[in-house]
């Protein structure tokens, strides 16, 4: 069919193959990169290659490159100019990874979880309680490279806070490292913090004198806890190395790096402690829906018992026997009557008696 176009009618394209992908440049993922020599970073704004040149032409200082949610073609240049291997590339591009390290030659490949708090009104009125994102980050001798994935991954005021250290800055790439693990760990901490705040809402409502229990936000948080368990507990492997003798972290910054592991291993107590106490609530919840479901029956079946007896003498009297009594005598029918007020009161005060009712 054709289309109306300024020009006039022009024919529609029939060829259905997808059109071919226009590149996007490196610099829409570049969120800042600049040069640091003895801790101080230079004056003015320059791209990754020029800042990459400057570095080694000179033999001072360092390239810090911040890059946020870059596409294949995007990590494919900064790799081929700072000379990445291919692997560790395709892994920066792809997120959910667990937390790893790499090493490649002189060239360490660290991936972080990052979780944030979602905050909410209620666990009730909850969808979501923990959000995760990534961080990865590339140091070499002359560079760092930290990629985000995720709208919570900021790490402007890390920078800005190791600008105001220059002393820090001055150790070289591995105290940029030091400085976003050590952030994201710290993140760690203050989500557990929240979350215990759930949790205690959650005791008290399943152990509380309230009628009907809830059972989703109980199940809900136990997930989240094990989302956070799957971005935690992994890093201990990388930590570790980063502690041991390893030739391309300096030993002042192995020692911040033990520091950092402490932290680790605090919030994955805490993770672990949680997700015991949600598996024992789970239980107590499961085993109070029930008891509940349980009285409910015995109520519903207590009901039943007392609606029978006049259901019986009413099919009975359906039947037009002329045997019956009262079916003649209004003095017998108010009789019948009576009896059956009588037997259905007997019935309810018995099951009230035994909490049937």
């Amino acid at each position: 069919m054709p289309h109306l176009r300024p020009g006039g009618l022009v024919p529609a394209r029939r060829d259905k193959r997808p059109l071919p992908r226009i590149p996007v440049p490196v610099a829409r993922a570049v969120v800042d990169c600049a040069v640091y020599v003895d801790g101080v970073r230079r004056p003015g704004r320059v791209s990754y290659r020029e800042a990459l040149h400057e570095v080694r032409s000179t033999g001072q200082g360092f390239v810090w490159l911040g890059l946020h949610s870059p596409d294949d073609e995007q990590m494919q240049g900064v790799g081929e100019v700072f000379g990445l291997h291919e692997l560790v590339v395709e892994d920066a591009v792809s997120a959910h990874q667990r937390p790893k390290l790499e090493v490649y030659d002189d060239t360490q490949f660290l991936v972080l979880r990052t979780v944030k708090y979602v905050e909410h009104e209620s666990m009730e009125k909850a969808s979501e309680v923990v959000e995760t994102g990534e961080i990865m980050v590339f140091t070499g001798p002359d560079f760092v490279i930290t990629v985000r994935h995720g709208d919570h991954t900021h790490l402007s005021g890390v920078r800005r806070r190791l600008e105001a250290r220059p002393e820090r800055l001055a150790l070289g790439p591995t105290a940029v490292l030091h400085a976003i693990a050590d952030l994201v760990v710290d993140s760690y901490l203050a989500v557990t913090d929240d979350m215990e705040t759930d949790i205690v809402a959650i005791e008290e409502a399943v152990f509380g004198a309230q009628r009907w229990l809830n059972i989703d936000p109980v199940y809900l948080l136990k997930r989240e806890v094990l989302e956070l368990r799957r971005a935690v507990t992994p890093l201990t492997g990388p930590l570790a190395r980063l502690t041991a003798q390893n030739p391309l972290v300096p030993k002042e910054i192995r020692r911040h790096f033990r520091d950092v592991a402490d932290h680790l291993t605090t919030v994955i107590d805490r993770v672990v402690e949680y997700d015991e106490v949600l598996t024992s609530l789970l239980g107590a919840a499961a085993a109070k829906v029930g008891i509940q479901q349980n009285s409910d029956m015995r109520k519903i079946s207590a009901w039943v018992a007392i609606g029978a007896v006049p259901t019986m003498v009413a099919g009975l009297y359906g039947m037009n026997f002329d045997i019956l009594p009262g079916m003649h005598d209004r003095q017998g029918f108010l009789i019948v009557c009576l009896v059956l007020l009588v037997a259905c009161t007997s019935l309810a005060v018995v099951f009230r008696r035994h909490h049937w009712l």
